[in-house]
């Protein structure tokens, strides 16, 4: 996986970054030695980047079921009735902007509260057969739902004994997230009588993730891996043949956060 390798690789720079020239690996020089003593509260940024992905269930009678012409608004020109054959989802990388508010409490346990501001787009793919009186044809319509969230997570880090001026680290936590685009009215302005579709603005996301923390001369560098994984059917149905051929739809997102505390 691509983010992966871009956690490896910038692990191997400030690992060996943070080895002064001239000293074996037994004679460190550690930088900021009370960094984690020195203050009950740290306060810092987060940039990262994104992968939102859609858990798609469609209907137990998807394969079978079939839509007449009041659930088919932007097919032109109208089919009597058409079928859905499958649905897929596909999503392009986004970013993301955070504060950090960490509070120790105790040597190995710290609350994190990270609220942010993040991007991403992603889009439904429907295979659709549509019957008409002359002929029957098979296309197939792309639907791009971009979305803007402003994220508010709880977490609990539990980090390991500091070896030298490496540290890494596990996280839990939950987060509630509201998403600013979803039903965004200029979309509708722009779609030009096609149909877009819409997802409910709230969500709660399962956060698990894995991070490394690199001790500098003048701050903490941070280098986390993460997943969050939504709760909640996310589709805004509204009988037509794009949202009534879902059974649930629910979202999930990985992370890679570069933290500077």
């Amino acid at each position: 996986m691509k983010y992966t390798r871009i956690v490896i690789a910038f692990c191997l720079f400030f690992f060996y970054s943070s080895i002064k020239p001239g000293f074996s690996q037994t004679n460190w020089i550690l930088n900021n030695p009370r960094y984690d003593q020195e203050s009950m509260f740290h306060f810092g940024f987060v940039l990262g980047v994104n992968q939102s992905l859609l858990t798609i269930r469609p209907i137990s009678d998807l394969a079978s079921h079939s839509f007449d012409s009041t659930y088919l608004p932007d097919i032109l020109p109208l089919p009597d009735s058409a079928r859905l054959l499958s649905i897929t989802s596909s999503s392009t990388p986004g970013f993301v902007i955070s504060i950090v508010s960490d509070m120790r409490i105790g040597e190995h346990f710290s609350l994190r509260f990270i609220p942010s501001l993040s991007f991403g787009d992603r889009s439904l793919i429907y295979s659709i057969e549509v019957f008409r009186k002359n002929r029957d044809s098979i296309f197939s319509v792309t639907k791009k739902i971009p979305s803007t969230y402003v994220n508010f997570p709880l977490e609990l880090k539990f980090k390991s004994t500091r070896y030298n001026n490496f540290r890494p680290y596990l996280l839990t936590g939950a987060q509630y997230t509201l998403d600013l685009a979803s039903q965004a009215k200029k979309r509708e302005q722009k779609a030009n009588g096609e149909k877009i579709v819409k997802f409910n603005a709230n969500d709660v996301y399962l956060e698990a993730g894995v991070g490394f923390d690199f001790y500098n001369e003048w701050f903490k560098f941070g280098i986390e891996l993460k997943m969050m994984y939504g709760l909640m059917d996310v589709l805004k149905r509204e009988n037509n043949i794009y949202t009534n051929g879902i059974a649930s739809l629910k979202s999930k997102i990985f992370q890679v956060s570069f933290t500077f505390e």
